[in-house]
């Protein structure tokens, strides 16, 4: 019997596929539906594929062939997420230029992800980095600035001073960089910025339209932080300036005993007298060295420093003093607030610290020796005493309203999306910069701006890109006036090339256009989209925010871009801790499969870890046992194919085709409902149950024998590409199993012959009958009653009440 070597089989199936271009998209197939299943692309790190690489590609990779089989017309893509941090630093540290470095880390990707078996369209391939495909980026980028979404602003940006570039707030992590986890700065630089603001409410609504994961969903609108309350101004006494507050408690307003203001407000530079200057200077250098993480710590002790400045309650008509406080923030709400110590936490501490006043304007349980959060009645509140609070907000946002005071504002956590980076590594910004005419954009037909090939592309220390220091390429005549002028130096975060990729894959070799109008409507959305749970407040929000512009522009046919939308869980190391070089315990997927072990027991045991959306640890003994298991299925095989028995045995076939269509109908269902552990789970069982029955039937009917085996390898299929297109062979079938149908259950092989019924006596589990399916329920209570194990509970008892849950439970209520 031949034996089972995943080295000759795996690399011959591979080649076979390659050869006859299998996995290939259709456009415009109109005999069958469409599917777009779409897994993010990964940064190609020197580093290769690990083994969360390899769990959401091979998920993806089951679903693709799954719908395949079901007779779809299946687009499942890959592409390359090459510019950035990553592939600089990389670069940098082997002394090779970022060019050569992605030239080389996606031919090494490229050959692990044949090694996988993974079913990709390579045809569609391409890089972000490809001046071909960067083209369009810039392209769309300019869609923004004609629409006024893109501008430059002066701004204090998040500064990497590891990486040396300006982070969005997305990129920030607990006060860190999220790649290198460098203590992040604030600088003030004039930046690109892209008005992602202007689709907050949108970005919001059209969560209703889409199938994601709760917890995804929640996590875009927990970071679009959308909140409804009250624009306040504050006058400046003795000034023609005033403060704008937002709040929503403006029914605390009677007690608010002084302001705060956020080092950064600009306001400063005018309200602040002479006699102060030099300490709010001091206070203001300090606090800009602080991470926002240190300065929003609750349990940091505040620092603060009086402006010199008061400002005007405009319903009291006190007047309290101006503070500056490093724990307000310039970039929420209006980087100023009315402190009331009375009623929040820091303003409580705050004032503790300095020894302000602490007026309680609210009354309610909570003793009068803390802060006060919740609702209550009013007091001290002049005219509007003995209001219950939520009354009082309401009254005096009104009168404030009618007064000119006030007005109704919805703020966000949101901010505009910091769209420029200070390194070499990204898509050049298509704008020239004029003495006369100010950002004019690069024409059209001179895209793409090709980033230069440099010998030194490190960061400079003086916060702009190494580009500036290229004066032949910065120096160029103004697209407008033909008069001297210099282009941005500037590039685009990684974010902007990963924005659009999916819609890339429907037209990939387009030079006219960056996707043909017709292939847009044909694939449409993307159907579903797996990728990692760290994307959901990054990556996803700016596809979304892009794709609805696109929309909104007229390139796009959906005002979505992803129907559904799931996320996969981290795979850890076998002792719980996060994998990392520097700890020695990353698993790189080839060895498992140079061992001998072969793709497919590695895409079995990563689909068996646990449900895909949950974290894990991987367990190394796992690939040994689904090993183990597809040695079974192949022995099975093998062991049927060279059997010689041909006579047909009625008796043997109804079980297996029970057990069959039993588990045609389970892994179907788990497929659908994305249980990859759980159908491969029943695979195994299915295998046992066929062992068992061939040691008693020991292929006496074959035709039922060749029947059920063509289902077990189509069936395996998507999880083990690799044998079951070799195990379809050897079966005699012609072509792919890929090809094939997938197996449909017959109804008349699920229902049970037999049910086991639960017996309980005043509710306490007694023991349980076996029943033929179908009887009647007197029936059923009758040979419950006669059961030896129960009759002893029921023996001289009298039965008040049977209770009778169909197929499923008696219970007999009897007196003590």
């Amino acid at each position: 019997m031949k034996r089972y070597n995943p080295k000759e089989v795996e690399p011959k199936r591979q080649k076979q596929w390659a050869d006859s271009q299998l996995y290939r998209a259709v456009d415009f197939d109109d005999q069958r539906p469409k599917y777009v299943m779409l897994t993010e692309f990964p940064y190609p790190s020197g580093d290769g594929l690990h083994l969360g690489h390899v769990r959401e590609y091979t998920l993806g990779d089951i679903m693709a062939r799954y719908r395949r089989m079901n007779g779809y017309n299946v687009l499942f893509p890959m592409g390359y997420d090459a510019f950035g941090l990553p592939t600089e630093n990389y670069a940098i540290k082997n002394k090779i230029t970022p060019q050569q470095a992605t030239a080389d880390n996606i031919a090494t990707f490229r050959r692990q992800f044949d090694a996988m078996g993974f079913s990709f369209d390579w045809d569609r391939s391409f890089s972000t980095s490809d001046p071909e495909y960067y083209r369009w980026t810039q392209w769309l980028f300019l869609q923004f600035h004609k629409a006024g979404l893109a501008y430059q602003a002066e701004t204090a940006i998040n500064w990497c001073p590891s990486c040396r570039t300006g982070l969005s707030n997305e990129e920030v992590v607990a006060g860190r960089h999220e790649r290198c986890d460098t203590l992040v700065e604030k600088r003030m630089l004039k930046q690109w910025l892209l008005k992602i603001t202007e689709y907050a409410d949108r970005l919001i609504d059209g969560l209703n339209n889409v199938d994601y994961s709760d917890w995804i969903a929640q996590q875009q609108i927990n970071w679009i932080g959308k909140s409804t309350g009250s624009e306040i101004v504050f006058k400046v006494a003795d000034s023609a300036e005033s403060i704008n507050v937002f709040t929503t408690r403006p029914d605390t307003i009677f007690g608010a005993t002084f302001m705060v203001l956020a080092p950064e407000h600009p306001l400063l530079k005018k309200i602040v007298p002479e006699s102060h200057r030099q300490q709010v200077n001091s206070y203001i250098a300090s606090s800009l060295s602080k991470t926002e993480i240190e300065r929003q710590e609750t349990e940091r002790e505040k620092t603060g420093v009086f402006s010199g400045a008061y400002a005007i309650n405009p319903l009291s008509d006190q007047k309290i003093p101006i503070w500056i406080g490093d724990y307000v923030l310039i970039d929420y709400g209006s980087g100023a607030i009315m402190a009331v110590p009375a009623h929040d936490e820091r303003d409580w501490a705050f004032a503790k610290t300095f020894d302000l006043p602490i007026k309680r304007v609210i009354k309610n349980d909570t003793s009068d020796d803390t802060y006060s959060l919740g609702e209550g009645v009013m007091i001290d509140s002049g005219s509007y005493n003995g209001l219950p609070s939520a009354e009082a907000r309401e009254k005096m946002t009104a009168d404030l309203i009618r007064a000119g005071q006030a007005k109704d504002e919805v703020h966000y956590h949101l901010r505009d999306w910091i769209f420029s980076r200070q390194h070499y590594w990204g898509e050049p910004i298509p704008i020239i910069h004029c003495p006369q005419h100010g950002a004019v954009a690069v024409p059209d037909d001179q895209l793409p701006v090709v980033l230069p090939v440099i010998d030194h592309y490190e960061p400079t220390d003086n916060g702009e890109s190494p580009l500036s220091l290229i004066e032949d390429w910065v120096n160029v005549p103004c697209p407008a006036c033909g008069q001297p002028a210099k282009r941005e130096t500037d590039t685009m975060p990684n974010w902007a090339g990963s924005s659009w990729y999916y819609l890339r894959y429907f037209d990939p070799h387009n030079n006219q256009q960056f996707a043909d109008q017709a292939k847009l409507d044909y694939w449409g959305m993307v159907d579903m989209y797996l990728g990692g749970m760290e994307h959901t407040t990054l990556h996803l929000l700016y596809s979304r925010f892009w794709h609805q512009f696109g929309y909104d522009q007229g390139l796009l046919p959906t005002p979505e871009p992803y129907a559904a939308r799931r996320g996969q869980g981290i795979v850890l190391a076998a002792d719980g801790s996060k994998m990392s070089k520097s700890k020695g315990n990353v698993i790189n997927p080839s060895d498992i499969i140079d061992r001998g072990y072969g793709a497919d027991s590695l895409r079995l045991a990563i689909g068996f870890l646990a449900p895909y959306d949950q974290t894990t640890a991987w367990t190394p003994e796992g690939v040994a046992g689904t090993f183990r298991f597809l040695q079974r299925i192949w022995t099975l095989t093998q062991e049927f194919v060279e059997s010689d028995q041909s006579q047909s045995n009625d008796s043997a076939a109804e079980p297996l085709l029970k057990l069959t269509h039993k588990t045609i109908a389970k892994v179907t269902e788990q497929l659908i409902n994305m249980g990859f552990n759980t159908a491969i789970a029943s695979l195994m069982e299915y295998v046992n149950g066929l062992y068992k029955l061939k040691a008693e039937d020991n292929f006496t009917d074959r035709q039922t024998w060749q029947f059920v085996l063509q289902s077990l390898v189509k069936l395996l299929a998507p999880f083990a590409p690799h044998i079951a297109d070799e195990l379809w062979t050897e079966l005699g079938q012609s072509g792919s199993v890929h090809n094939a149908v997938w197996p449909v259950a017959d109804g008349k092989y699920l229902t049970e012959d037999s049910l086991t019924i639960v017996i309980q006596v005043n509710g306490k589990l007694r023991g349980e009958i076996v029943v033929a399916s179908g009887v009647a329920e007197d029936k059923v209570v009758e040979t419950a009653k006669q059961n030896e194990k129960i009759k002893q509970f029921l023996d001289g008892k009298e039965i008040i009440r049977t209770v009778y849950v169909p197929g499923k439970l008696v219970n007999f209520v009897v007196n003590d």
